[in-house]
């Protein structure tokens, strides 16, 4: 589902729960990180690993360990951005060179309500009003997931760009749903904040896609050239 949110140049790689990927060997540099974990923790820190390595190998990069950086964001190989996600049971990577885009984020989330009292906390004013209308539109879709799953691949293709934080108050994220059809559609993230400088251009707006299949939500944002 991912890849199908994602442009051509990118490489999208998915694992569900009975993919041998979830018992993906780490490389030492990687155990340290999840040393003292829980089980779960460390299967889903191997798996979505075992997505980008895969990733790697069919951008014809030879795979290698993903350590965490500042912030948690993964450090890639030179001459690679990319993004990695995971939830229960589901887990993607998505890889590019990095002279095809400037930056992506990729997340997923099981197609549930928000627990209670999250999206008084992460969502603005205007976004729980367009919230209300889509639901009253189509009740059977959990608006308020996708609507957080948005706000995280924003930040992922956020950070590289400026190494800075962005809050989820700081991007006002417009949900539009595809006419008939599946839940699927686009988003648009107008920044509350000065934007990235991409080829000498300040952007104050992110593009993406969403969809939700087999219970599972999935949102991508590409920033591309200018």
């Amino acid at each position: 589902m991912i890849e199908e949110l994602l442009p051509e140049s990118v490489v999208a790689v998915e694992a569900l729960r009975d993919d041998p990927l979830w018992d993906a060997p780490l490389h030492p540099e990687e155990q340290a990180f999840v040393a003292r974990a829980v089980a779960k923790r460390r299967r889903e820190f191997a798996a979505v690993r075992g997505c980008a390595r895969r990733a790697m190998e069919k951008l014809g990069v030879p795979p290698q360990a993903i350590v965490s950086g500042e912030r948690g964001a993964p450090r890639w190989p030179d001459g690679l951005i990319g993004s990695m996600t995971h939830c229960d049971g589901y887990c993607a990577a998505a890889l590019v060179r990095a002279g095809d885009l400037a930056s992506l984020g990729i997340d997923a989330e099981p197609h549930g309500p928000l627990p209670d009292g999250v999206g008084a906390t992460v969502f603005l004013a205007a976004e729980a009003e367009r919230l209300a209308r889509l639901a009253e539109e189509r009740p059977a879709v959990h608006w308020d997931r996708i609507l957080f799953s948005a706000k995280e691949s924003v930040y992922k293709a956020w950070y590289p760009l400026t190494r800075k934080w962005l809050d989820f108050s700081e991007a006002d994220i417009i949900l539009s749903p595809h006419a008939g059809g599946g839940p699927a559609g686009t988003l648009r993230a107008e920044l509350l904040v000065p934007g990235p400088l991409v080829g000498g251009r300040r952007l104050q707006s992110f593009d993406g896609r969403w969809a939700v299949r087999d219970g599972v939500v999935a949102t991508t944002v590409v920033v591309p050239h200018s």
